[in-house]
């Protein structure tokens, strides 16, 4: 046995199909792509989850695992169905000596194309495989974001078609017996000197042949459906974040769950505010004279405006702290905090009486902060 399809679900030997598929969804939950974008070995680990549920989710497939250890025709002086060499199954294969011919393409074939029952190697959905999920960007306002939004977006997404009921299927036609492989599932192949049988092209392995194809949906079973979703924002989500809703992906198109949509958050940026975190950042403006003096000045915040006091001899660039101003820190039982930067803005020195105060104040001061900084 190459791999224990048991162990990468995480289930014993003796697991019921329900405790098989409870453990395959929560995996493929925890390792899709989408949710670890750029991690190699969160998606070499979901497709392992595929290929182990591909074989344990179907009967047939776990009972010959069960038994062989392997997928696919059994191995030589295996009991139960196993056919002669010689049989129709297989009919055996020869290596020359120079030992160019490939077994390579022999257990590709075997296993990638026979034991997969689909075409190209690519294995058949399982009966209750979820639908794909889709992503959707969203640009809200930076106070949507802080504050949270509830709101409806038009979402084109994959549905059961109604004509068919999600089968593909038109008229009264039921599935019957493949033609081409009896209804077995199985074609025989040749490569070079190598003749084995793989999953019959016609029928993908399935060994029936549906009836005729649904003309509203070509035989798919899903068509394209436009509709309006409600859906809820949480306070405290930032450009970047991701937000679920649950079951509004596609549709399976074998009649299993659907997808979810994953909404990507794109922030617009506000005019006053900036955000790092849950922490909101203003600059405002302040006079010399509150600068020198001291003041209390009212700042703009997300719940209207507040005073902060101003301690006599404030420079440019410093910065007061408002406690729980922010955004909602994760779970929107606390809050972040507004940083309020103060710079000071000289008088107009078009007016002359001014100028002339500034000429005074400078005899007064006789203070030269660059020859201060220099000593210092």
């Amino acid at each position: 046995m190459s791999k224990d399809y048991y162990q990468i679900l995480g289930v014993e030997r003796k697991a019921t199909s329900v405790e098989i598929k409870k453990s395959y969804r929560k995996l493929a939950r925890k390792y899709h792509p989408d949710l670890n974008p750029g991690d190699k070995s969160s998606e070499a680990k979901f497709k392992e989850i595929q290929e182990a549920y591909a074989v344990l989710g179907d009967a047939a497939k776990k009972a010959q695992y069960d038994q062989f250890g392997a997928v696919g025709d059994a191995p030589p002086g295996a009991g139960g169905g196993f056919r002669s060499p010689r049989g129709a199954g297989f009919d055996g294969f020869n290596f020359s000596d120079s030992g160019t011919s490939s077994f390579q393409d022999f257990f590709d074939n075997l296993f990638g194309g026979a034991a997969a029952g689909g075409r190209g190697g690519e294995p058949m959905p399982a009966p209750d495989a979820r639908g794909e999920d889709l992503i959707y960007t969203m640009k809200i306002g930076f106070e949507d974001a802080v504050r949270g939004l509830q709101t409806r977006i038009k979402l084109t997404r994959l549905a059961p078609c109604e004509s068919c009921g999600g089968t593909g299927e038109g008229g009264d036609h039921r599935p019957r017996p493949c033609p081409a492989c009896g209804g077995t599932g199985r074609a025989p192949m040749q490569r070079g000197v190598m003749r084995f049988s793989s999953a019959c092209p016609a029928c993908e392995g399935r060994g029936t042949l549906r009836g005729d194809a649904c003309g509203a949906c070509r035989g798919q079973g899903l068509v394209p459906k436009t509709e309006l979703i409600n859906i809820r924002i949480p306070g405290g989500v930032d450009s970047g974040s991701k937000v679920r809703v649950a079951d509004k992906g596609n549709a399976a198109p074998n009649g299993g769950p659907p997808g979810d949509l994953y909404i990507t958050i794109d922030v617009a940026p506000h005019a006053v505010f900036k955000r790092e975190g849950a922490n909101i950042f203003a600059k405002v403006p302040i006079t010399v004279p509150e600068a020198t003096l001291g003041a209390k000045i009212d700042v703009p915040t997300l719940d209207g405006s507040s005073t902060i006091r101003i301690p006599p001899g404030t420079k440019s660039g410093q910065k007061f702290r408002l406690r729980e101003k922010g955004a909602p820190l994760q779970g929107g039982r606390t809050r972040g905090d507004e940083f309020v930067e103060v710079s000071i803005v000289p008088p107009p020195f078009a007016d002359q009486r001014v100028r002339d105060l500034m000429k005074e104040l400078e005899k007064i001061s006789g203070e030269n902060p660059r020859t201060a900084r220099e000593g210092g």
